[in-house]
């Protein structure tokens, strides 16, 4: 078993002779309810083995640095019964020598559940997040509030609502951290949705707003726990999810190690490692010449950053489009890539809706960022525009407008349409558009141009030799017109350099943009296409 805690066993002492009985009197119920919110009682610990879960403490333990953790609140509601800390561990100690908070659910008090003094602890945490500025994990595995509460938890002025304003107050000046070991429930999965990554582990977490039970009650749905919130669903389908873990410890190492790529606030910088090469070189080779031919960005990915770096974000929803943290010579960048293997590469409404929030996260914590354009536009057809892909693109080409980090757009093979514009093209003002020799940029790819065009013309040619020869012959022209030289020429790209040079490129460009001036527009906030 994990050491639950770096603190005595027992921290008050037994009746002193001659000294006053009711002091000994609070001593005894002190030490008693410190024994009750050590371990969990036999029943309840039998569950967690069952579930394949850890004590809280030990979860606890797992994430910060041995003997730093202080907690708050111990005694919440100690004199109630059963209601050891009031059902949440809070407190703050380091994470590889950097000071965070923590805020942990104890589901074996009564499931976890949100009780008056539970919810004034997590408000406090959070107060104490925003004073410091301070990073905050939420340790998340509850069934949701009280009832029996609710007059004294809800409706206030430091009620659960303040938790959540709390959170949306934090976004984006601390990173905020979540791990969902097991449930998520009713208002409560709102804590997660305001976090900036969810790690859920595999077969416990869900979260939803109304359980499976409810939905049959009132809409008459019939539907399993994990159809309607589980991990996987979320990971693959919802993209409420972010990373699908194995079980606690997973969780929680993929949470400190997510952690290790960003600041401790938006006022600092990310921390430096030892550089490294990458895990492959990027050769000549490596990017297909033919644009039809799909093929795996992440063989690009694998040689610009350091050896077994690439952190990937959401890997399991929207993979057409890849997003994630790399190393470059030990510093933090930020990667949204197109990836041919998938669909083709195609932007739906899930990839920009993933985009468009990664990209806020590294603008938000100084996190540069590379493009890697391998685009053939964003999906059309009647389903996806009934799905609004006109807003949700938007969305993200409103992210890459307002991001104030250095944004680096390297067209790899094909970038047509608004697939340029989402990909962080020169209109975007981007520190550079760089280009391999296999890129093209164009409106449309030269068949679609071309039929578009000459559609009528092409259909009155009845000779197919001559028909053929045509559409040959428009074709070429098209090609001329967008030919990589003459964009380099006119400046619409600011450099054409073969694969094997561009990690070297990037790190120099990198260097000379750390300086840039971080603003962007004089407002009091923009209204985005949500």
């Amino acid at each position: 078993m994990t050491s639950t805690s770096s603190q005595p066993k027992r921290p008050f002492a037994g009746p002193t002779d001659g000294g006053d009985p009711r002091v000994a009197n609070v001593r005894s119920r002190l030490s008693a309810a410190y024994d009750a919110s050590a371990l969990p009682p036999e029943k309840a610990a039998a569950k967690l083995a069952s579930q394949n879960k850890l004590y809280v403490r030990e979860r606890i333990a797992l994430l910060f640095d041995e003997g730093s953790f202080v907690e708050d609140g111990r005694y919440a509601n100690a004199m109630a019964p059963g209601l050891p800390a009031d059902g949440v561990v809070t407190g703050r100690g380091t994470v590889d020598g950097r000071p965070a908070i923590v805020v942990a659910n104890d589901p074996t008090v009564k499931a976890g559940s949100w009780g008056a003094r539970t919810v004034e602890k997590i408000v406090r945490a959070t107060e104490m997040a925003l004073r410091e500025e301070l990073p905050i994990f939420w340790f998340v595995d509850s069934a949701g509030a009280r009832i029996t509460d609710q007059v004294e938890l809800f409706p206030g002025r430091r009620g659960a609502g303040r938790i959540f304003h709390n959170q949306v107050a934090l976004s984006g000046k601390v990173p905020q951290i979540c791990c969902l070991f097991g449930p998520s429930a009713a208002g409560g999965a709102y804590i997660p949705a305001f976090t900036d990554i969810v790690i859920m582990v595999d077969g416990n977490a869900s979260m939803y707003l109304g359980s499976p039970r409810m939905a049959e009650m009132v809409v008459g749905e019939k539907v399993s726990l994990e159809e309607m919130g589980g991990a996987r669903m979320h990971c693959t389908v919802s993209g409420c999810g972010d990373l699908l873990a194995s079980d606690d410890t997973d969780a929680i190492e993929l949470a400190k190690l997510y952690f290790s790529y960003l600041p401790s606030s938006w006022r600092s910088e990310a921390p430096s490692y030892v550089p490294e090469e990458p895990s492959r070189p990027l050769t000549r080779s490596t990017v297909p010449e033919k644009e039809s031919q799909p093929f795996d960005i992440h063989e690009v990915i694998d040689g610009l950053v350091d050896e077994d770096s690439f952190f990937e974000v959401k890997p399991l929803f929207a993979a057409e489009l890849v997003t994630g943290f790399g190393r470059m010579a030990g510093e933090t960048v930020g990667i949204v890539a197109n990836n041919s293997a998938v669909k083709g590469g195609v932007l739906f409404s899930d990839s920009a809706d993933k985009a468009a929030r990664f990209i806020w996260l590294c603008d938000a914590f100084n996190v540069p960022l590379v493009y890697l354009a391998d685009v053939p536009g964003f999906m059309i057809g009647s389903e996806v525009e009934r799905g609004g892909i006109i807003r949700h693109g938007a969305k993200m080409i409103t992210a890459v407008s307002e991001a104030t980090v250095p944004q680096f757009s390297v067209i790899v093979r094909k970038a047509y349409g608004a697939g340029l514009y989402a990909m962080a093209g020169p209109g975007f003002g981007p520190d550079a558009t760089l280009a391999l020799p296999t890129a093209r940029i164009a409106v449309m790819g030269p068949e679609a141009a071309v039929n578009a065009v000459y559609a009528n013309k092409i259909n009155e040619i009845e000779d197919l030799a001559e028909r053929e020869q045509f559409v040959q012959d428009k074709r070429r022209e098209y090609e001329e017109d967008v030919d990589l030289e003459r964009l380099a020429a006119d400046l619409v790209l600011d450099g054409i350099i073969e694969a094997d040079a561009l990690r070297q490129e990037l790190l120099h460009r990198l260097r000379y943009a750390a300086r840039r001036d971080r603003a962007f527009s004089q407002r009091r906030r923009g209204v985005p296409p949500v």
